[in-house]
């Protein structure tokens, strides 16, 4: 009956994948062919300004486009709050306020990027920390963007998802529901990433930042593939998710660090002679590590989108239907391939981040111990 129920689950998910990818197809070339409708007669379709609004953000979720009898365009889109505060103070009011050309309290919409017809700059970190902005000259964009609200719709989802999994693990042991499927992947992260990099007595105090950055990951990853709302949001594919996940990465390695992790970075086993190089080499490998993971991530997960979307625009840019013989069932391939990849990236995140915090935490006089041990028959962890 077990082999049975598991043959109909895989099949089912096979299925399901399937269809997902075929659907979030059909919309990029659905999207592709309305921004080529929008084109004047003689103008060259702009693959490349395409994507880019495709997998950029926005302060609304556009649903989709009509035209009436006039040929005029009615865009249905679902407004999102704009919060800005500057020198006059706070406004809010919801994207439609500016949305096609509007202004309102001195703001708008161009090319979809939030602008103030007052002369002054969106603030920038970097910019005011150098002093090439004031604070007087500034307005902070606080609004709830599209990629913002994909971020809180998968948080309430996976708190609906394990907060009912906790509550049925207090009535009983045996996973119940969804809990039948997560209890393996859970499982999974423990004794595959968690404990082989980290080790099996300091690993439990770092599964929470593991199973939460996977399940994110993994989870508004596969929220992308779904071309439809609420999802469809390239939210890892936004380098500031990514830069922020490999940052608390870093947080939790340096405050984990040992005094042996740091006796390695400003000490490391070389000869004295060698210490002017090697001490700044592991100072900015301290910071290559998260800058890796960033990157990895967002270029990953942005590239899928973009290979669909390109594949699927050379119907267009060589203007020849017989070119979607060989470029809509590549492209039908590449969103089937993007489901394998969605996991993958969430995997191997969690698993350099498993990786870094056990070489923080990493005990060698311990380790060395334990090798000993190990000729008498003692189980030992690799680390």
């Amino acid at each position: 009956m077990n082999r049975k129920f598991s043959s109909l689950f895989f099949a089912f998910l096979f299925v399901f994948t399937s269809a997902m990818a075929f659907a979030q197809h059909e919309s990029e070339g659905v999207k592709t062919a309305e921004a080529v409708e929008k084109l004047e007669d003689g103008k060259k379709f702009n693959a490349t300004k395409m994507i880019m609004e495709h997998i950029g953000d926005s302060n609304e979720w556009h649903l989709w486009t009509t035209k009436d009898e006039n040929g005029e365009e009615h865009h249905t889109s679902i407004p999102l709050p704009i919060i800005i505060k500057d020198n006059t103070g706070w406004h809010t009011f919801l994207s439609k306020d500016i949305a096609h050309g509007h202004e309102h309290d001195g703001y708008t919409l161009h090319d979809g990027q939030l602008v103030s017809t007052k002369g002054v700059e969106k603030a920038t970190l970097f910019a005011m920390i150098a002093g090439k902005q004031k604070a007087d000259q500034v307005f902070f964009d606080l609004s709830i963007t599209k990629n913002a609200a994909s971020m809180l719709i998968s948080v309430v989802f996976m708190l609906v998802i394990f907060l009912g999994m906790a509550r049925n693990y207090k009535k009983s042991q045996l996973p119940k529901g969804v809990g039948k499927f997560m209890e393996p992947v859970i499982v999974f992260i423990r004794d595959e990433v968690a404990i082989p990099n980290i080790g099996s007595v300091k690993y439990k105090r770092y599964m929470p930042y593991l199973l939460t950055a996977f399940f994110f990951i993994w989870i508004n990853n596969l929220f992308g593939l779904v071309p439809f709302f609420p999802f469809g949001a390239n939210l890892t594919g936004n380098i500031a998710i990514t830069a922020v996940l490999a940052i608390i990465t870093l947080l939790i390695t340096i405050f984990s660090a040992n005094k042996d992790y740091w006796k390695h970075i400003f000490m490391p086993p070389v000869p004295i002679l060698l210490y002017p190089i090697m001490v700044p080499i592991e100072i900015i490998g301290i910071f290559t590590k998260p800058f890796a993971l960033m990157m990895r991530l967002f270029a990953n997960v942005t590239a899928g989108h973009i290979m669909i979307l390109a594949i699927i625009s050379l119907i267009f840019i060589f203007k020849s239907p017989f070119l979607g013989f060989a470029s809509v069932p590549l492209a039908l391939f590449v969103s089937v391939l993007e489901l394998l990849v969605a996991a993958l990236q969430a995997y191997i995140f969690t698993v350099l981040s498993a990786l870094f915090i056990g070489i923080a935490v990493a005990d060698h006089d311990h380790d060395h111990a334990h090798n000993d041990d190990d000729s008498v028959g003692h189980d030992t962890v690799v680390i």
